[in-house]
């Protein structure tokens, strides 16, 4: 453990990757309750993140994802225009295997003892029955069912605001905020992707898709016959025709190998931290690939999810996730005035709110 702890601190003390304000190590040995829990800023107002449930390769993995989550979300945050700071939890081991009653309440009462400093909801792993009873111990948990006093499924809008993010997108790259005659890659049809694929679908765009389980591809085609499926990632990327790219599952979707086989002049999808390690943004651009950077388009979930703090209102939240549309395009305009890729002029954007909520 002296490596991982050596890692983890230099990290948070001594690295471009840190700056977090707390992190929380948790452990239940009767549950088997293994759990981080990383609040990185809190300038905007209480961290807001969801819970991540995944079967880590270590520990330091496990701790290296909360950091870069949680970082993620305090620039997710700012840039929905929500006044909340960023957290992420992420609780290690198997859900299918280890996931019990026990463990989510042991987790809950951990999320309390932070005194509303941290507030979670669902992530990969996590759904809304598992923050019902989180809630049973902890009050600050959002992303619960409306026969709890929830929302429900932040994926709904979570896929509504891609879609937007996407039409903006669009509208930069070929002067028309639609998709209808495109084909639109979707890597992974879990509780996002397949949400999105209805939107593009609506929308007149032909679309492909791929996903490690047979039956969320199943599911997709059952209901829409029409709908391509590739074998793989690595098939899906080098599609011919191919005029977007979106990937809907886990983080790193674009690296050295990715990038440059990839036929789409779009990249805009829901999963999280798509860009495997600084640089990879740039080679989009060199690529003259257009990138709208995941935090930015992937917001509608936790604009649903602090509203649940204020009463839910669907309909005020679906209006504050089309305003994503519009954040988009502001984003590409900055890059282009700043001569900077995309992503580059999000974190500006972002990281100009969070200095001005600390100078107040």
């Amino acid at each position: 453990m002296t490596d991982v702890t050596d890692g983890v601190l230099h990290t948070l003390f001594r690295s471009d990757q840190g700056g977090h304000e707390q992190v929380v190590l948790c452990q239940d040995r009767a549950s088997g309750l293994k759990a981080v829990i990383a609040i990185h800023s809190t300038a905007l107002g209480p961290a807001l993140g969801g819970t991540r449930f995944y079967p880590y390769a270590s520990e330091e993995a496990a701790v290296t994802d909360a950091l870069n989550l949680s970082r993620g979300m305090s620039y997710k945050n700012a840039m929905a225009g929500l006044d909340h700071g960023g957290g992420k939890a992420v609780i290690i081991g198997d859900p299918e295997r280890i996931k019990s009653e026990e463990l989510l309440l042991a987790y809950g009462r951990f999320v309390a003892s932070l005194g509303g400093r941290y507030v979670t909801a669902c992530d990969v792993g996590t759904y809304v029955a598992d923050m019902d009873v989180v809630a049973r111990e902890c009050r600050w948990t959002t992303g619960r069912s409306p026969e709890h006093g929830g929302a429900g499924d932040s994926s709904v809008l979570t896929a509504y605001g891609v879609f937007q993010g996407m039409r903006a997108s669009a509208q930069s790259e070929w002067g028309d905020p639609t998709l209808h005659g495109r084909t639109v890659g979707v890597a992974g049809v879990g509780k996002v992707g397949r949400y999105l694929v209805d939107h593009l679908l609506e929308d007149g765009a032909e679309v492909v898709v791929t996903d490690v389980r047979e039956e969320s591809v199943r599911r997709i085609t059952d209901r829409f016959p029409q709908v391509r499926v590739a074998r793989d990632t690595a098939e899906l990327i080098r599609t011919e025709g191919l005029d977007i790219y979106a990937p809907c599952a886990l983080g790193g979707a674009l690296d050295d190998e990715t990038v440059p086989a990839l036929t789409a002049r779009i990249v805009c999808g829901a999963a999280n931290n798509q860009l495997a390690h600084p640089g990879v943004e740039k080679d989009l651009a060199d690529r003259r690939i257009l990138y709208a950077p995941d935090y930015v388009v992937n917001a509608g979930g936790v604009i649903q999810v602090a509203d649940e703090l204020h009463g839910f209102d669907f309909d005020r939240c679906k209006a504050k996730a089309s305003k994503i549309f519009d954040t988009t395009l502001a984003i590409f305009a900055r890059a282009k005035d700043d001569g900077i890729p995309p992503a580059a002029a999000a974190d500006r954007i972002a990281e100009q709110r969070i200095a001005e909520a600390r100078r107040r």
